[in-house]
C-alpha cells in the first residue's frame, strides 16, 4: 500500500514558529490508519536566519541585562510593535504581549513555573514555546528570538507577528478527502461549541489527517457564546470563533442545523432527526445544555426569550430599547442581560426566588453587594417570588404577574432560570448518564463505551482539586480544556484533566472572576472593601 503524505505549511509559519528549544524543527506525527509515523520538516539550526523575508524582521536593543530580576516581566517597544520580555531562572524569553483571547496586557498577569497567566480570564501560555496551555482562547503567542550582546538584551521579531500578537499552531489537513464515503467519518463531534471546536483543532494540531465532521443544531459556525449576554447586539460574524476559511483550510467539516436523534453504539452510528445516518470510528458528545422554560400560564405569548442564539440576543435588544423589560432569574445570564439593558431600556425588573442574587454561588454578602450595584443603576429587584402568569395583548406580552400579587409592565421578558443537559437523545444508547441527565466521564473524558468521549456543560467528571469528586462545571474555560483532553485521548495519549475551574462575569464595567470549585462551602472570608467592590472572597470548608 502506498501512502502519500503532503504537508502544506505557509512559508512564514514554517520559518517562524516550528522551532523547538534545541534548535531543530519539531517532528510532526501523522497517524495514518492508526499507525504513528514521524515526518520531520527540513531541519535548520536556530542560529541561521529563521525569517526568510528580511523586510519583515525588526531587531532592537530593549534593555540592559540587569534591568530585569528573575521572575519579572516587562512590556518592551521594538518600534513597530511591542513584545513581552520575561526573565526566569537567569534566562530571557520574548513573546507576544497581548492575550489572543480578548487582548489583555499579559504584563499585568502572573508569571509562575514557566507560564504566564492572563490577568482577565486566566488563559495560560508557556514562556519557552508561546503555546496556550490553559484556556479560554484558541491561539498561542508568537515567540521571538532573544540575544545578549555586551550586557544588552536584543529581541529579533517578525513585524507581522508583532502586529497580530497571535499564532495559530501548525495543523495537518485531511488526506484525500474526495475518497470518503459521505455517510462515514473517522471522528464525529456532536455539538459545535468550545469543546467541539477545540477537540477538532487539537486533533489537527497533533497531526491527525483523517476525516473530522462536526454537527450542530445551530445555523452558525462555532461562536463566542458568553458574549450573547455580555454584548447582546453582536452579530454572528463578529463573535465567530474562526472564520469560514479556517474550516475549509484545515478540512474540518461543519454540518449546521443538523440534530442527532439517537446514537447506536453497537453499529457506531449517529442517527439524525431527518433520518440521515453517519458511521463513526471515534465520537465526541459536546451538546451542552438546554435552557429551562417557564411553566406558568401564558408561557406561549410572544416576546418571551431564552437567550440561546445571536438572533435571540439581537431581537431582545431591539424590543427592549426604551421599553419595559422583565428578567426572570438572577443567574449569570439574567444578571448580565439586566446590566446590558439597564442603560437602554425604560425599566428593568428582575424576579428571583432567592433573597439575593448568586446566593448559592457567591454567598449572601457578595450577592448583596452586587445587588446594591445593580440598584444604583435603576434595576428593580423582586426577590423571593416567582412568575404566576404572563398576560398578553393581541398575542404580545403586556404584563408579568408575580405570585406575590404584584403586576409588572413588560414589553419583553428574558428567562434565565437555569438549564438541563441536552442528553435526552442518549437515553436508550447504553452510554452512562446520571440521575440529572449528565454524561459520566473519567479523567480522560471517556464514557463507559470505548471510543465514545464527552465534554463541556453536559458532563460530570472527576475534579482533581476536590479529591476526584464528580462535578459538573459549565464554564467556557472548562469546555475548552475538556475538548483538548478528549482529542489527545482519542489519539491514545493517556492525558488526564487537572485544570482549575475558572469563570468570569462582567457587569457595569466591573468584572467578577472566580477560580476553584466552592460547592458546599461553609464560610466566606472576605479581604478588601465589599462596598467598593474591590475585594477577594475565599470560600472555605
Amino acid at each position: 500500500v502506498e501512502v502519500k503524505i503532503e504537508v502544506v505549511i505557509p512559508e512564514k509559519e514554517r520559518n517562524k514558529e516550528e522551532m523547538s528549544p534545541n534548535g531543530k524543527a519539531s517532528p510532526l506525527i501523522y497517524k495514518v490508519n492508526g499507525t504513528a509515523r514521524h515526518y520531520h520538516l527540513e531541519e535548520h539550526p536556530i542560529a541561521s536566519n529563521p525569517y526568510h523575508n528580511p523586510k519583515d524582521v525588526v531587531e532592537a536593543s530593549v534593555c540592559h541585562v540587569k534591568d530585569l530580576e528573575n521572575g519579572q516581566m516587562r512590556e518592551v517597544d521594538l518600534g513597530c510593535g511591542k513584545a513581552l520580555l520575561i526573565k526566569e531562572s537567569g534566562e530571557f524569553y520574548a513573546m507576544g504581549h497581548k492575550c489572543p483571547h480578548y487582548g489583555a496586557p499579559l504584563v499585568k498577569g502572573v508569571l509562575s513555573k514557566g507560564r504566564v497567566r492572563c490577568p482577565w480570564h486566566g488563559a495560560c501560555f508557556n514562556i519557552s514555546t508561546g503555546d496556550i496551555e490553559d484556556f479560554p482562547g484558541l491561539d498561542s503567542l508568537p515567540r521571538f528570538q532573544v540575544k545578549i550582546e555586551k550586557e544588552k538584551v536584543y529581541i529579533r521579531a517578525s513585524k507581522q507577528a508583532l502586529q497580530t500578537q497571535r499564532r495559530t499552531k501548525m495543523m495537518a489537513k485531511c488526506i484525500s478527502l474526495s475518497n470518503y464515503n459521505l455517510s462515514s467519518t473517522n471522528v464525529l463531534i456532536i455539538g459545535a461549541g468550545a469543546a467541539g471546536l477545540v477537540c477538532a483543532e487539537t486533533l489537527r494540531q497533533e497531526g491527525f489527517s483523517d476525516r473530522i465532521v462536526m454537527c450542530t443544531m445551530d445555523r452558525h459556525l462555532p461562536y463566542d457564546r458568553p458574549k450573547l449576554s455580555k454584548s447582546m447586539d453582536s452579530h454572528p460574524e463578529q463573535i465567530a470563533l474562526r472564520p469560514k476559511e479556517f474550516f475549509r483550510t484545515y478540512d474540518i467539516e461543519v454540518l449546521t442545523e443538523m440534530q442527532v436523534a439517537a446514537v447506536d453504539i453497537k453499529n457506531k452510528t449517529a442517527v439524525f432527526k431527518d433520518g440521515f445516518k453517519m458511521e463513526y470510528n471515534k465520537l465526541l458528545i459536546a451538546t451542552g445544555n438546554t435552557p429551562k422554560a417557564l411553566s406558568c400560564k401564558g408561557k406561549e405569548v410572544e416576546n418571551v426569550f431564552n437567550i440561546r442564539t445571536p438572533e435571540d440576543a439581537n431581537r431582545v435588544v431591539k424590543l427592549a430599547t426604551s421599553k419595559n423589560v422583565v428578567i426572570v432569574g438572577a443567574s449569570f445570564l439574567g444578571m448580565e442581560v439586566a446590566a446590558y439593558l439597564a442603560e437602554r431600556a425604560h425599566s428593568v425588573s428582575l424576579v428571583e426566588l432567592e433573597e439575593v442574587p448568586f446566593k448559592k454561588f457567591f454567598g449572601e454578602r457578595v450577592g448583596r453587594a452586587v445587588m446594591k450595584m445593580f440598584e444604583s443603576h435603576r434595576v428593580k429587584f423582586y426577590m423571593q417570588t416567582e412568575v404566576s402568569e404572563l398576560r398578553e395583548q393581541e398575542g404580545k406580552l403586556k404584563e408579568v404577574v408575580l405570585k406575590s400579587g404584584k403586576v409588572l409592565r413588560a414589553d419583553v421578558c428574558v428567562v434565565g432560570i437555569g438549564a438541563v443537559p441536552a442528553t435526552g437523545f442518549l437515553k436508550q444508547s447504553g452510554i452512562n448518564i446520571d440521575s440529572k441527565g449528565f454524561i459520566v466521564v473519567n479523567k480522560m473524558m471517556q464514557t463507559n463505551i470505548p471510543g465514545v468521549f464527552a465534554a463541556g456543560d453536559a458532563v460530570t467528571f472527576p475534579l482533581a482539586l476536590r479529591n476526584n469528586k464528580k462535578v459538573n462545571v459549565p464554564h467556557w474555560q472548562m469546555a475548552h480544556m475538556h475538548g483538548r483532553i478528549a482529542a489527545l485521548n482519542m489519539l491514545a495519549h493517556g492525558m488526564e484533566i487537572s485544570t482549575v475551574p475558572y469563570l468570569w462575569t462582567a457587569m457595569f464595567g466591573k468584572s467578577i472572576r472566580y477560580a476553584g470549585h466552592g460547592e458546599g462551602y461553609d464560610d466566606v472570608v472576605i479581604q478588601g472593601d465589599l462596598d467598593d467592590l474591590k475585594f477577594v472572597a475565599f470560600y472555605t470548608k
